[in-house]
């Protein structure tokens, strides 16, 4: 039988991308919690943190259901040479079958060694290699400077700002959000095509 996607997991130089379990739970807490003034500005999410182990246990139940019913991929995103939770992101289904949005976070000790920038572009090739879609986008505030430096650097393109489509997570006011875009024939141009992976399938056979 042929390897079939979506990649269940997904192996590049310093880190693996997989889907989330419940046993990572615990990990996973101790990211967040130790990075939540890093959070709280950009993920409306930590609003809600900290969040109490069993809930976080149930919520990596609901990520791997979500994975294994293909409506949406959520994946943790772990340091190879010590299994630690450096963040998450995901391969989001928001604008249906022939596009992925990939989100992002990574905890405050992490930043600033071009980790966020190695899992987006292998979930970029993912993306068009594995699902075969015609577009990936990355959508972040204008302000959230980091957030936004990692599709610039890889090659998408500014296709929009669009005004006050989200509410700040501190005080709820309206904040704009840009949308920046890889079409399939830029990818091919990318420094993103390139990007070495290895990526695996529920069953674990060789994707790419």
């Amino acid at each position: 039988m042929s390897p079939v996607g979506p990649a269940y997991r997904i192996v590049t130089e310093r880190l693996e991308l997989r889907c989330w379990e419940p046993a990572d739970a615990f990990e996973l807490k101790r990211a967040i919690d130790s990075s939540l003034d890093h959070l709280r500005p950009w993920m409306p999410w930590a609003a809600q943190e900290p969040e109490p182990l069993e809930d976080k246990v149930e919520r990596l139940r609901s990520f791997r259901a979500l994975f294994d019913r293909d409506e949406d991929y959520i994946y943790g995103i772990f340091e190879r040479r010590d299994g630690r939770v450096a963040g998450g992101t995901g391969l989001h289904l928001r604008h249906g079958p022939n596009a992925r949005e990939i989100g992002y976070w990574l905890r405050a000790d992490r930043e600033g060694q071009g980790l966020m920038s190695e899992t987006v572009a292998a979930l970029t090739r993912v993306a068009f290699e594995v699902d075969g879609v015609r577009w990936v986008e990355i959508r972040c505030q204008p302000n959230n400077e980091r957030s936004a430096a990692v599709p610039r650097r890889l090659g998408f393109s500014h296709e929009a700002t669009l005004a006050a489509r989200v509410d700040d997570p501190l005080d709820g006011a309206p904040r704009d959000l840009e949308v920046f875009t890889m079409m399939r024939d830029a990818y091919d141009r990318s420094a993103c095509a390139g990007a070495a992976l290895e990526a695996y399938d529920a069953a674990g056979a060789r994707l790419i």
